[in-house]
Parts: structure tokens; sequence; C-alpha cells
């Protein structure tokens, strides 16, 4: 019998992914304490400040100059799922929406026609380090949605099923479920627009985490097209079937298998992709993704024209009072706030 894995790639930034999904990238870093103005309460002399993607004492600021994040930047054409494990993100857009998340809550935004918005990484703790982790996943939408209206979901941590296995020695596989089916739990609903809402897109998003010498069986895809690749992120041995991988890397896998996964002497650490792939051409520039490159003149000529709605705040990186806590208000004025 042929090996469960078709193939692997090294793991780099951003990791390499497969139709349906455009990008993925995974965002770690050990920020210190926050100063008053929710930045880092130390020196930035020598970092490239507005363009600082190189890790220095164990941060970058990306293109954030006094907070880290991203300040106001478009996007046109296709979804961001952005999954936060540590720390928190400060939202804004120009539809009037925004929010503050984090500790395992989930933001999937559609960009849809156009919006312009700001993820800025606000360091609320004055006393003690402010550890930012978190996925942003690209997924592309297909001709028929590229121009839908913007929207934008909050998947709360508290609303996210967890599964946890555990074998007779107590070792213990956990499985937190942002998109997708695992028996009989299913995560709330995407946008309406999402590929991942089309019942037959077969789309799944789950992270896993294995305790030393863990296993866990991971259900076959639904259908024979559908791509599964596995991002083995953390810990020193991962096992997929009779495929033993001891450094990290993406890992393509055959859908339609079950999996056996199975951790070595270490903790082990998986975020699982997978989706029917769309089949459209793609052609991007930047934060732009369309299907032919007279669209993609199309959108900048449209973005220099509208500015996607404009840009309803004060600053291009916008953050929230230290105090502010867990909430989102949406365009039509909604409000939810998360206790802790």
């Amino acid at each position: 019998m042929s090996s469960s894995v078709r193939e692997t790639a090294p793991l780099g930034f951003p990791w390499v992914t497969v139709d349906p999904f455009l990008f993925c990238v995974h965002h770690d870093d050990a920020y210190p304490a926050g100063n008053d103005r929710l930045g880092p309460a130390v020196s930035l002399e020598g970092r490239n400040l507005g363009m600082d993607f190189t890790v220095k004492d164990g941060f970058r600021m990306y293109h954030g100059e006094v907070v880290p994040g991203f300040p106001q930047h478009p996007h046109r054409g296709f979804e961001t799922v952005t999954i936060v494990r540590r720390g928190y993100i400060d939202h804004s857009d120009s539809l009037g929406a925004t929010a503050r998340f984090g500790h395992g809550d989930v933001q999937w935004r559609t960009a849809g026609a156009g919006i312009n918005h700001a993820e800025m990484f606000p360091l609320v703790s004055e006393t003690a380090p402010n550890p930012v982790e978190l996925f942003q996943i690209w997924l592309n939408l297909p001709r028929a949605d590229k121009m839908t209206k913007p929207h934008f979901s909050m998947l709360w941590a508290k609303d996210i099923p967890r599964r946890v296995f555990e074998d007779e020695k107590g070792r213990k596989a956990i499985v937190d479920i942002y998109a997708g089916i695992l028996g009989e739990n299913r995560p709330p609903s995407p946008p309406p627009r999402s590929w991942a809402s089309r019942p037959d897109s077969d789309l799944a998003i789950m992270s896993m985490r294995l305790a030393p010498g863990a296993a866990f069986d991971v259900p076959a895809a639904a259908g024979p097209d559908t791509v599964r690749t596995l991002y083995f992120f953390h810990g020193p041995k991962l096992r997929v079937d009779d495929h033993t991988q001891s450094s990290h890397a993406a890992l393509v896998v055959d859908p339609s298998r079950n999996l056996h996964l199975a951790a070595g002497d270490g903790e082990v650490e998986i975020l699982m992709l997978q989706g029917r792939p769309i089949g459209e051409p793609v052609v991007q520039q930047g934060p732009f993704v369309m299907n032919t490159r007279a669209e993609i003149e199309q959108t900048m000529a449209d973005y220099r024209r509208t500015r996607f709605g404009g840009w309803p705040w004060s600053s291009d990186d916008p953050v929230h009072p230290r105090e502010a806590g867990r909430f989102a208000k949406h365009a039509d004025g909604k409000v939810e706030k998360i206790e802790g």
C-alpha cells in the first residue's frame, strides 16, 4: 500500500498552501510589557519600523511603528480567517466595525468587493510579557462571490467546539474545530458567501495538540477531490500512519484514508487545512486576488477612486483602551461583549 503522505514541504514564512487556500502564516512573538501607548516598553532602535519582519529580541513590529501589527490596508476577492491563540488583536475597518479579540477567538472576514482594515496587536499588560500567537489564513472566493458585500463574523472561543480524546494511559489529543465537522461537533457558521458555506466544499480548519505518546485518528474527508494538508509546526516527531516526520513541515495527505496520527516523546501540534479546490484561475497582486489581470487593474482603479469606503478612524493604526476587554461592534451597530 502506498503512503498516506503524498508530499512534504518545509515550513517557511508564510506556509505553502493549496487551493482553495491562498496563504497561511503563523505569527508567534514574545512581546515584552506594554507602555502607555500599548506598544513595547523597550527601545525600538535598530528596527526597520514600518517593515519590521526580522525577529529581534523575540518579536517583530511588522508594519506597526508604535503598536505592532498591520495598520490600515485593503483587500478584495478573498477571505481572512484569523485564529488568535494568545494575546489580542484590535480590529477596525472601513465599514465602521471594530473589535478586540483573542485567547482562542477567531475572526472570519469576507473582503468580497473590497474593505480597508487594520489589525493591531495591543500590549495590554504593563507589568508582564504580552505574547501574541495567531494563525492568519487566506481562503479564496470563487468568481461568483468575489464581489460580494464585505462581512465579518466573530467565532468566540466559548463557542468553538473542542474534542478531547484520551487513551488508556491518560494521554490526550485535543482538537479545536474552527470549520468543518468532527463527529457531531460543528462550529458556528462561516460568513454566508464563504466557500466554506457551500455544502460540497468539504472545508475544514482544525488545530490538534497531542501529548507525548498520544495518538488520534482523523476520519477520511467527504470527497475524493478534497485536498488535505497537515502543518506540523511544534514538537520533535510526528507519525502519520507509516510515515515518520522529524522536521516541521507541511504534509499533503491522502484525503480518502482515515489517518492515524501519533506523537513521539514530545508534545506535537498540528494545523489541518482541507477543502475541495475552487479550480479557477488565480491572479494576485498584494492584497487583491481576482481571476484575471484585467480584474486586478480594475480593482486598483476602484481602490484609488473609492478607498473601499474610506477610513472612519482618527489614525491608521487604532487601538482600544487598555481596559476595553473582548468585544465586537459590527457595521450594523450590533455589539457583543465577552467576559474574560
